[in-house]
Formats: C-alpha cells, structure tokens, sequence
C-alpha cells in the first residue's frame, strides 16, 4: 500500500532514489537543482515559499515523487491567478496558502509527476495532492509548466489553462547562416544588421561553461542579474550561492559573456540538459544596441548547433522573438480549486481565455519569419 509522505527539504529525499524517478535528464526537477535553491536561501517562506515535497512510498522505498511547495503569494509561479485570488479575498475567503506543484522560478515545462512513466503512480500522485489540500483547508491546487503526456492523470475537477512562449527548434542545420538561410530575406537582414552593431563595437563576446568560472566571475554574473531585476521594479530572489552551486553543477550552467576593459560587462544565463538550452537571467552595466538579442539568442543559437541540442527555450513571454526565428509553442497547466462555487467561475473565465490564447497562437504562426514552414 502506498504512503504519502511531505517534506519540508528536499535533502529529506536520497538524490539517487529522486532522479531515478525523472523521465529523462530535465535539469529542472533534478535533485541538485532544486537542492541549490533551498540549500542556498532562494526558498524562504518570508519570500512565500515553503517547500512540500511529495513523496509515495511502499515499504518506505520511494516509487513516485512531485516538487511541491506551499505558496503565501503567486510571485516566481509564471502562470497567473492574481485576478483568482482578489476575488477569492474579495468574497471574504484566505487564497493563501495554496499548493503548488512546479519549479521555483522556472517558466520551463517539464515532468512534475515524477513516477518513472507510470500512469497509475502519476494518478496516485494528483490524489495526494488534493487530499493534502483538503487535509490543510486550502483554497487550490496548481500544476504549472506540465508535460503533454501528464495531463490524462488529472481528473475533470482540475481546470485546465494554457499558454503561449516562443521557442527555436533545431532543424539540423550545419551552422548559424544555414539557420539565417531558412528565414525570409527582411528577417536575416535585420538579424545580420544586429550581429553587426554589436561586433563593431568594443566588446569581447565569449560562451563559457558555468562549472569554469571562479568566485569572483560568478559574483560579478550575480551583480548584472540583481542590477537588472533592480532596474526594473522586480524582487531578485535568487543568491549569489545559488549562482556559484550552479557552477558546481558540471555543464548544467551556460553563459554568454561580453567584456570590455573592466572585465564583465553583460551575461546571459542558460541552463542545458537533455537536448534543450534554456535562456534564463540576463544583465548588463552597458548600453550597447542589440546586446541583449546577442547574448540571449543568437549566441544561445549557435550552441544549440554547435552542440546538437534539439531546441532553446529562452523564457516566458515575448513576441518580438518571434522575428528572430522562435515559434509559438503551447504551455499547460491544471489547477483545482476547492470550492465548487468559485471552480465553476474560474472554469467559465478559463474557457474564454482559452479562445483567446488559440487566436493568439495562430495569429504568431501565420507570421512566421521563415520563408517555408
């Protein structure tokens, strides 16, 4: 007989017993990930996050696994309920806590219902959950950034919602102008016009595994990152441990740097695994036309083709990347509220937006900036 069982670390878990769960290598869910976050101050309840890990046991050997945590707020979540818990308020209930299954601050989809592919383990798993909220008196459940095949283990009370990101997709090509070559002419020119503004200047571009920096690159990294987020209004959650841990992670870490005479002066922040590069931080201290699209795509591009990998992810949201040879790709989610009252609701919000988002996509599709597709 199964035995659930909540942890407030995922150190509470052997790393081998974890990952032998994954599906594949997706370095998202891994136990050294998600391990660097807590171990590193990044998971805080001060900050709404406190860690609820999943874990199913039979005669305590682990047999199916979820990241979970307990959520004070929606920040660093990516999929949007703001609205859900104003009216929740509004009508007098708590919203928060809620329980929330995905990865801290991670727009990336990827396996949530670790159970080494089996279907009746990943249902077992979607069970726990609701039972523990109903257990707790919460207000919902959230499974964000799921994988397609996940979905059958979600009954009709989870309502479902999706998502529109822009990712690039491997074609084979030998190299970055074979890629250029597949795009309509308006398309390479500006990107070649892009490429050429930031050559033409004064900084030194290189790609670097994380795991070859030293300490003093690494903080000079997290100085851009924490300067960006500053610069914008937004709360840096993440620490300068957790970028040196990253380091320490073999070849998960990635980066585009660019140097000028006072050494790093802008980054972009990928992290690899299983066939995909994944677009993470960006930051930089100078203000160089076409940088950004540098660092944070091209260079990421010619990786990802130097390297064999089969797609970049660079993040949520952003449509202008279509220009530069991202396509539109669904994300998905389920979430079940509790209250059979205000589940109705959201389920009558979620089926217009659902219209919404497939006029969207098609929209993005149609403009396509390649020449066949």
């Amino acid at each position: 007989m199964l035995e659930a069982r909540f942890h407030e670390r995922i150190a509470d878990i052997l790393a081998t017993d974890w990952d032998a769960l994954r599906p594949d290598g997706h370095p998202f869910v891994s136990h050294a990930f998600l391990h660097a976050l807590e171990a590193s101050g990044c998971i805080r309840p001060a900050w709404g996050w406190q860690a609820h890990h999943l874990g199913l046991y039979e005669h305590d050997r682990l047999r199916a696994a979820a990241p979970l945590y307990l959520k004070g707020n929606s920040h660093g979540e990516f999929v949007f309920d703001w609205s859900w818990a104003d009216a929740w308020e509004r009508a007098g209930g708590d919203y928060y806590p809620k329980l929330l299954c995905g990865v801290p601050y991670s727009p990336v989809s990827g396996p949530r219902l670790l159970a080494g592919g089996n279907a009746g383990l990943q249902r077992a798993l979607v069970d726990a959950m609701r039972g523990e909220a109903e257990r707790l008196r919460l207000s919902s459940v959230h499974a964000n950034f799921l994988l397609p095949d996940e979905a059958d283990a979600f009954d009709a009370d989870w309502l479902a919602r999706s998502d529109v990101q822009f990712h690039w997709h491997n074609r084979g090509w030998r190299d970055f102008d074979d890629f250029l070559a597949a795009l309509s002419h308006k398309k390479r020119a500006n990107i070649r016009h892009e490429r050429a503004r930031v050559a033409a200047g004064d900084l030194r571009v290189e790609w670097r595994g994380g795991n070859t920096l030293g300490d003093a690159e690494w903080a000079a990294v997290h100085a851009l990152y924490l300067a960006t987020f500053d610069a914008k209004g937004n709360h840096a959650a993440l620490t300068a441990d957790f970028f040196r841990r990253l380091g320490a992670l073999g070849g998960m870490a990635q980066l585009a740097l660019a140097h000028d005479a006072d050494d790093i002066a802008a980054m972009a922040l990928f992290l690899e695994g299983d066939g995909v590069l994944y677009g993470r931080y960006w930051g930089s201290r100078v203000d160089v036309p076409g940088l950004h699209f540098e660092l944070c795509y091209y260079r990421g591009i010619e990786h990802a083709i130097a390297q064999g990998l089969q797609c970049l992810e660079p993040g949520a949201q952003g449509e202008h990347k279509l220009a530069r040879g991202f396509l539109p790709v669904r994300t998905r989610s389920r979430h079940l509220i509790l209250h059979e009252g205000f589940r109705a609701a959201v389920r009558e919000a979620l089926q217009q937006e659902a219209a919404s988002m497939d006029f969207y996509a098609s929209e993005c599709m149609a403009h396509s900036p390649y020449a066949r597709h």
